[in-house]
């Protein structure tokens, strides 16, 4: 089987069936389609329930919400596609979304993962992802996010494919390993690519794979609400902690601290400091639990290039902050 499509659904019931319809409706047939269903109380799970006994359709049901990497996990572990998508419960597919995908991930063996252009939709004319990247202050960023999706037309590699709307090849998977399940919800997808191009391997952004989406509609945070405070402020400090091999974290220590204090001014000045600084906490306490990927010197160009996109990242982070406040799009 080509490819096997994995939708993690909790409490979607006003947009699961429309998601899950936009993937049967596409044009590439040789796949799969994944629901994991992470402790719904509301009626996604009777609608996730009524595609039993449809051909190529899993339905696995958990009692309790185990985070978005968690339930992926499940689904990657039992698909059986050579490539697997994952498409968020409140996302809907172009009907060439998958193949589009898949064309671009068959153009090089190295590409691990492949990013859609995610477009927002309650306004349509604006992009919503087109690629993450990084910055040297830790930020992990959307690319385009409330920009016009007319300027992220051309293809190209990205640092992080978002995990929203994203095909990945589990070869690939199979050697560096599944999300890290520390990541509870947010970042996951930015470690995992991160992972991969430290190992050599690419990331890349196809315009064609098109969909749109409600950000936010699952954790109920189109910015920042308490629980995304936490998240944010754990897994702001794990993924560089975890990624970075120890001579180049102590390089760009200066930068990640100056990073960390303007966030905690920002989540205090929005009424989200205790949470925020909960979410440090909880980094702390897990920082000894992560599994760092080994430093290997074979390895070196790879993180060079890194610190070289992190730095491009700070950047194109700050451009994206004066084009925001003059309301540029």
């Amino acid at each position: 089987m080509k490819a096997t499509v994995v939708i993690p659904n909790l409490n979607g019931a006003g947009w699961l069936r429309d998601s899950i319809e936009s993937v049967w409706a596409q044009t590439e047939r040789d796949f799969e389609l994944i629901v994991v269903d992470n402790g719904s109380t509301d009626e996604s799970l009777a609608i996730a329930r009524s595609y039993r006994g449809r051909a190529n359709y899993t339905l696995i049901e958990n009692a309790e919400n185990t985070g978005f990497s968690h339930a992926v996990n499940q689904g990657i572990r039992a698909a059986k596609g050579e490539f697997v998508a994952l498409f968020n419960n409140d996302a809907f597919a172009e009907p060439a979304w998958l193949a589009n995908l898949l064309a671009a991930a068959q153009k090089d063996g190295r590409i691990f993962a492949v990013s859609s252009l995610m477009i927002r939709h309650f306004e349509r004319q604006l992009a919503d992802d087109a690629g993450d990247y990084v910055t040297l202050l830790g930020f992990a960023c959307k690319r385009g996010d409330g920009m016009k999706a007319s300027r992220y037309q051309k293809p190209g590699r990205v640092f992080s494919a978002c995990g929203g709307a994203a095909l990945y090849r589990k070869s690939i998977l199979d050697k560096i390993g599944l999300f890290d399940e520390h990541f509870f919800a947010y970042f996951e997808d930015v470690d995992i690519s991160w992972r991969a191009n430290s190992l050599g391997y690419k990331n890349v952004y196809c315009p064609a794979a098109r969909c749109y989406h409600i950000c936010g509609a699952t954790t109920g945070a189109v910015r920042y609400n308490p629980f995304k405070s936490v998240q944010s402020g754990r897994n702001s400090i794990l993924l560089p902690y975890k990624n970075m091999p120890i001579l180049m974290f102590l390089l760009n220590l200066p930068f990640l601290a100056l990073g960390y204090l303007m966030k905690a001014v920002m989540f205090r000045l929005r009424g989200y400091g205790p949470a925020y600084f909960q979410g440090f906490k909880e980094a702390l306490k897990v920082m000894g639990r992560l599994e760092k990927p080994k430093f290997r010197l074979k390895n070196l160009p790879n993180y060079v290039l890194i610190q070289l996109w992190l730095a491009a990242g700070t950047v194109r982070y700050f451009i994206y902050r004066a084009q925001r406040a003059l309301h540029i799009t």
